[in-house]
């Protein structure tokens, strides 16, 4: 993988960064680590943030543009919008919610297969994980004060969520049916809403043992 590839899956996965972080994160000199986002900020891939962290000069902040989404997996977009219209033409909106209640249980399906003896939030967690990222959502999880969360760093399907909240509302939906034992489950940020990432805020119903 080149490092201006490199460089844009970091910047997916963990939002702006400074040029120090990733020369950090890629084991090369700052200087080097700037001359390749300068490229990437020259073909508009990247831009600059300059933040204010206490005292000195603002700190230097490189992040991803809407235009760089291109670099990442999209699932045929215009495609899957010209399937949602026909489908909303020739069934109507009762057929279109329709095939996305099967592909919400198709998916639970095979979820709950995969999840078969997770009994703990962060075991059926990591699953999740490395399923949603086999579909191209470069998910990865976290844990901070007490809760557990799913972040999905992209959106494969994003050109159909955008003409169809359902296909989101569904997701929810079957994260929360996946969980319903053991954790309730809330969406906090949103890719559609203008968030970089989605997030899911997974509570344990009861404590967790190690």
């Amino acid at each position: 993988m080149k490092t201006t590839d490199k460089i844009l899956q970091l910047l997916k996965l963990r939002g702006p960064l400074t040029a120090k972080t990733l020369a950090g994160e890629l084991a090369l000199t700052t200087m080097g680590v700037r001359q390749h986002l300068q490229a990437l900020e020259d073909t508009g891939d990247v831009n600059i943030e300059d933040r204010i962290e206490g005292r000195g000069r603002p700190t230097r902040y490189w992040g991803l543009t809407a235009q760089s989404q291109h670099h990442f997996v999209d699932r045929h977009g215009e495609l899957t919008v010209q399937l949602i219209d026909s489908v909303k033409m020739i069934f109507g909106d009762n057929g279109l919610d329709q095939l996305i209640s099967h592909r919400e249980h198709s998916a639970f399906v095979e979820y709950r297969a995969a999840m078969a003896g997770t009994t703990d939030v962060p075991s059926r967690l990591a699953v999740l994980v490395e399923l949603r990222s086999r579909e191209g959502y470069m998910a990865t999880q976290d844990e901070a004060d007490g809760a557990y969360w799913l972040l999905e760093n992209h959106c494969p399907i994003c050109a159909a969520a955008t003409r169809c909240l359902n296909f989101c509302r569904s997701e929810l939906q079957l994260f929360q049916q996946l969980f319903a034992d053991i954790a309730t489950v809330n969406r906090e940020e949103h890719i559609i809403e203008g968030a970089r990432r989605c997030a899911y805020r997974m509570v344990p119903l009861s404590p967790q043992v190690p």
